[in-house]
């Protein structure tokens, strides 16, 4: 599986955000995309993934195995997201923010595939937890299996580690980077800190536009 990125420009009417960028990422390979704050990085994330403000638009082409996608509802793109925020539901125990993201199937193989990802999280027993009784580290090891257990195609992380200490952070990073190479994934990472960078062959770095 490979995301191919292909931007002419991004922006509004009046502001060019990016332009003239265009990149590839194969099976589990992991791009790092730095910048200045306003440079265009989270815009780059969303225009892969649909989600981006009806204030910019988005001129180019996004491919996953030379299929094009950008035309696709955000739903139909096969494209995962993992936040600085981690985004669990409040009203749902760890065990059901998980099976939110399972697709559909038998009961016994979507409740067995959760207590997989808790147990590879580390995590095995918290089924019935409140989210809110997690530690910012075990928070984020429950978002990250929950973007895997919807088997995307391709991963856009945006600053997933920027809320936690430095300790937790390494082991986070440490976490996501082993779990996205063993499933092969393409992916692209935002961040402002140098120590996130997985390949350091692999940067690219946005400077913003007038």
């Amino acid at each position: 599986m490979t995301l191919s990125v292909a931007i002419q420009r991004l922006g509004t009417p009046t502001r060019c955000l990016v332009e003239a960028m265009r990149f590839d990422i194969a099976a589990g390979e992991i791009l790092t995309l730095m910048g200045p704050s306003g440079s265009g990085k989270s815009s780059v994330l969303a225009a892969i993934a649909g989600t981006l403000d009806p204030g910019l638009h988005f001129d180019g082409e996004v491919q996953l195995d030379g299929r094009p996608i950008h035309h696709l509802p955000t739903a139909q793109r096969g494209v995962g997201l993992l936040f600085q925020d981690d985004l669990l539901f409040a009203h749902m125990t760890v065990a059901e923010n998980l099976m939110f993201a399972v697709p559909p199937g038998p009961r016994a193989q979507r409740q067995a595939a959760v207590d997989s990802a808790l147990a590879e999280a580390g995590l095995g027993g918290y089924n019935e937890r409140d989210p809110a009784t997690l530690s910012g580290g075990q928070r984020a090891r429950v978002a990250l299996m929950r973007a895997l257990l919807a088997r995307p195609r391709a991963l856009l992380l945006d600053e997933p580690f920027s809320r936690l200490d430095a300790a937790r952070r390494a082991q986070l990073r440490h976490f996501v980077f082993t779990h996205v190479r063993q499933r092969a994934i393409p992916v692209l990472l935002v961040t402002h800190d140098r120590d996130d960078i997985a390949d350091p062959a692999r940067v690219i770095e946005l400077h913003g536009h007038a």
